[in-house]
């Protein structure tokens, strides 16, 4: 299975997107050379991130999770939780959900 989450080109340099995702929404960001995909929900209580100062932020309860590795870093969510990262490939110019393949 394969399905397009963005192109490439709408990815900001710094930050993060928020796109849309089978009724749900990931936000999708530059890590280096790399482009990663997580689900736009916190591990304590399923609220919404903001992409802050090179994290992201539970917009409920302020819990922090690393953009590089996804680890929680402080708040509620549970110790040695991580974010829900997005099996992705770069293919044409967009960036594509795969599974299975």
């Amino acid at each position: 299975m394969k399905h397009e989450i963005c192109k490439v080109a709408e990815i900001p340099e710094t930050g993060s997107l928020v796109a849309p995702f089978f009724g749900r929404e990931v936000h999708v960001w530059r890590s280096g050379e790399r482009i990663r995909a997580a689900a736009n929900a916190c591990l304590h209580f399923g609220g919404p991130l903001d992409c802050k100062d090179g994290t992201f932020v539970c917009q409920w309860h302020g819990a922090r999770f690393d953009m590089e590795s996804g680890e929680r870093l402080e708040g509620p969510a549970p110790k040695g939780s991580r974010l829900m990262f997005l099996s992705t490939r770069v293919e044409d110019g967009a960036l594509n959900y795969v599974w299975g393949e």
